[in-house]
C-alpha cells in the first residue's frame, strides 16, 4: 500500500482535498434523491446537508462528518475495498501513474477511485462510519 500511495501523492496534504470532495459527492447525491423523495434525508437535525471537519490535538485526530447518501455494506467493499477500479474494465495502479505523469494532472486521483487512499499518507488508522439508508444497519 505505501508503495502504491507514494507513488501517487506527492503532496501529503491532498487528503484533506480528496476527503472532503467525497464528502460532498455523498451530500449532492442525497440532494439529488430528495427531489424526488423527501423522506430520505428524514427530519430535524438530518436535513443539515452540511460537511464537519473537527480537529482533536490531543488525540491526533480529524474528523469529518456528513450525512449524505452513505454507502451500504457492498458499496463500502467495492469501493473501499478495492484500489484503483476504474468503470468496469479496471485499471491497473501502474496505468494510473502512467496516465498522471504523463498529462501532468492530479484531478485524475479522484477519476480513478484512490483519492480515498490519500488519508494512508497521513494516518495510521482510518475508521469509516457509514449508513445507506437501503441497509438495516
Amino acid at each position: 500500500m505505501d508503495i502504491i500511495i507514494n507513488s501517487l501523492y506527492s503532496n501529503k496534504d491532498i487528503f484533506l482535498r480528496e476527503l472532503i470532495s467525497n464528502a460532498s459527492d455523498a451530500l449532492d447525491k442525497i440532494r439529488f434523491l430528495s427531489l424526488t423523495d423527501k423522506e430520505v434525508v428524514g427530519e430535524g437535525d438530518n436535513t443539515k446537508l452540511d460537511i464537519q471537519i473537527k480537529l482533536d490535538k490531543e488525540k491526533k485526530s480529524l474528523s469529518i462528518r456528513e450525512r449524505g447518501i452513505g454507502m451500504t455494506k457492498e458499496d463500502l467493499i467495492k469501493n473501499l475495498g478495492t484500489i484503483a477500479k476504474f468503470g468496469t474494465s479496471g485499471m491497473y495502479v501502474a496505468d494510473i501513474i502512467a496516465e498522471m505523469q504523463t498529462s501532468g494532472d492530479l484531478n485524475l486521483i479522484g477519476q480513478f477511485g484512490v483519492g480515498f487512499y490519500s488519508v494512508y499518507l497521513v494516518a495510521d488508522y482510518v475508521e469509516v462510519i457509514s449508513k445507506n439508508n437501503v441497509d438495516r444497519q
